[in-house]
């Protein structure tokens, strides 16, 4: 009987150390799914702005096409850009492909004009027709928040990013998520993104 006690605890002992180990398997599993779901990317579906003329703009209106998202200032060197973005949204727009124009005044002053100025000057100059959104700023601390999505990697899953200079370009997919960074100096008709356009 002696011997039977010993046996016994150590009995006890283990079963209460495998729930235990149980226990910590499932604390672990738990963290996990947690952690998994925080580092979800987020979309830019969530937005809504306002556009040159003070209407609401909806990114959720968007869903299903391919979105490019360009900073442009009407002083600058890059300005005649707009014409390769005219140009690239009147052959793509029936394609499911859309761009929607921020101006913005944070590299050397170069948009200063006030929202009606330069959805004038626009549409004079370049003959926009893609939606122009009100004036924001892409950078620094009253950087738009539309803008912490672009260019933070914990917000959109894909990369850190500085918006470089005027008319750098933010390329999404059909569910709204960041699938590249384009810098300012590259034609929005380069063939990279033309091939990306038309791609299924």
């Amino acid at each position: 009987m002696k011997h039977l006690i010993p046996l016994f605890m150590m009995m006890v002992l283990f079963a209460g150390s495998c729930k235990k180990e149980t226990g910590k398997e499932e604390s672990i599993k738990n963290t996990t799914m947690v952690t998994a779901e925080q580092q979800t990317p987020e979309n830019i579906f969530q937005f809504e702005v306002t556009d040159l003329y003070g209407e609401r703009f909806d990114f959720s209106s968007l869903k299903g096409k391919k979105i490019m998202v360009v900073n442009t200032a009407s002083e600058c060197g890059l300005t005649p850009q707009y014409a390769h973005l005219q140009k690239l949204y009147e052959t793509y727009k029936d394609n499911n492909f859309i761009i929607v124009g921020f101006p913005a005044n944070n590299f050397g002053s170069q948009e200063p004009g006030s929202d009606k100025e330069i959805a004038a000057f626009c549409k004079e100059n370049y003959g926009v027709s893609f939606p122009m959104m009100s004036k924001i700023s892409v950078k620094g601390n009253d950087m738009h928040e539309l803008y912490h999505f672009l260019t933070e990697k914990k917000r959109n899953g894909l990369e850190n990013s500085e918006v470089a200079w005027n008319f750098q370009k933010y390329l999404l997919d059909g569910e709204g998520r960041l699938v590249r960074v384009v810098q300012p100096q590259t034609l929005p008709t380069d063939e990279s993104i033309i091939s990306w356009i038309e791609k299924n």
